[in-house]
């Protein structure tokens, strides 16, 4: 097996893997990181239900966790394929989809305190526009494992870069021999 296909298979395995990782530790621990942050939307003198309002939410659901176990299936699928030597074709169709709908939705993670500035922003209420984002944001960080943000981190570049990579390397010629 050429070290291309091996390579990009990898990727899609360690993207794989952050797809479960990260949506149990989320489900585990969101429930502290929301309650952290409505205290601290609190503490600056509004009420707790702005968050809700403004659809910002740290807890995950579970079609959410299912959706996430989902990917993982797919993309872990993806990987056996390339390894059989039977996968390219569909990586290459799913790996753009994965680029732009897995990077779009971990963009908003990767970039929380812009996303829920934008939001507040947004507000009709004047109060809510004055709230600081940034120490909501770092609250809500609190209640999770220390390990949780620089994961999102890995698997928002993983399906960004590791995506674009995961194609080229599929595309060298020693990948092109192992799978005809």
């Amino acid at each position: 097996m050429p070290v291309s296909v091996a390579l990009a298979a990898t990727l899609q395995l360690l993207l794989a893997a952050t797809f479960v990782v990260i949506p149990v530790a989320a489900w585990r621990t969101g429930g502290r990181a929301q309650r952290a942050a409505e205290a601290e939307v609190a503490r600056q003198g509004h009420a707790p239900g702005v968050l809700a309002r403004h659809g910002i939410r740290f807890e995950e659901r579970a079609p959410e966790l299912a959706l996430a176990l989902g990917i993982t299936v797919v993309v872990t699928a993806l990987a056996g394929l390339n390894l059989a030597g039977a996968g390219r074709v569909l990586s290459w169709v799913l790996e753009p989809v994965i680029f732009l709908a897995v990077g779009f939705v971990t963009a908003s993670q990767v970039f929380a305190v812009r996303y829920t500035e934008a939001a507040f922003a947004k507000s009709a209420d004047p109060g809510v526009r004055e709230i600081d984002a940034r120490a909501v944001i770092a609250a809500a960080s609190g209640g999770f494992p220390s390990w949780l943000r620089p994961l999102v981190l890995v698997r928002f570049g993983l399906a960004t870069l590791g995506s674009v990579l995961v194609i080229i390397l599929l595309s060298t010629p020693a990948a092109d021999a192992y799978f005809s």
